[in-house]
């Protein structure tokens, strides 16, 4: 039978992270190895926490937005975590959203900018 943990090199490469980051991971608790001497070992609970982390991230949330989630989990279970995450989603959403808008602004102004100026190179 094969061990479903992961090493330290393993779980690097599986989520494409640099060894620093998941050195700062540990360090500020989003993820908590087993650990036999110098060696650390990845159990899927830590991958599928990792698998959370990285999503969090993309989605723009903090680290820290991101360990009050897991924890919540840890003490409170699925579903106060899903209500929490539902919440957050929909204030993020709205970022986003006014983000989105305000690029869309910018990018037409410097559309026309640009336009304006190759009209009068002509």
């Amino acid at each position: 039978m094969t061990d479903p943990r992961l090493t330290f090199k393993d779980m690097c490469a599986k989520f494409d992270v640099t060894p620093r980051t998941l050195r700062y991971y540990e360090y500020i608790e989003l993820l908590a190895p087993e650990k036999e001497g110098r060696a650390r070992f990845y159990t899927p609970r830590e991958v599928a926490r990792m698998t959370l982390v990285l999503r969090g991230r993309r989605f723009g949330f903090s680290l820290e937005e991101i360990r009050q989630w897991l924890e919540i989990y840890e003490k409170q279970g699925t579903g106060a975590q899903m209500r929490t995450w539902v919440e957050v989603a929909d204030q993020q959403l709205a970022t986003l959203e006014t983000q989105r808008a305000e690029l869309d602004g910018t990018i037409a102004e410097l559309r026309k900018l640009r336009d304006d100026v190759a009209t009068t190179l002509k």
